[in-house]
């Protein structure tokens, strides 16, 4: 998982098999509270299994500013790339 696209078919991947996200609302623009009905509860688990798969530790504060689907993928993107 390096590129933005792998990084995004996963992330869609986890939104639509663990919380239940409608598909055809999951876009790179996407708000994450407004159009996905995710919570903060819902983002701590995002973060959680984000971590198992790219077996690296997550700094909460990466993620504090994500809003957007967008957000997320481009922080991911950061992480997995950092020292590579």
């Amino acid at each position: 998982m390096h590129t933005r696209e792998e990084i995004f078919n996963t992330i869609k991947d986890i939104l639509i098999k663990d919380f239940d996200c409608d598909a055809a609302k999951i876009k790179m623009e996407s708000n994450l509270v407004e159009d996905l009905d995710l919570d903060s509860i819902d983002a701590v688990d995002l973060v959680v299994k984000l971590q198992t798969i790219i077996n690296k530790k997550v700094d909460p504060e990466d993620f504090k500013q994500i809003r957007t689907l967008q957000d997320v993928v481009d922080a991911v993107e950061k992480i997995v790339n950092a020292n590579n």
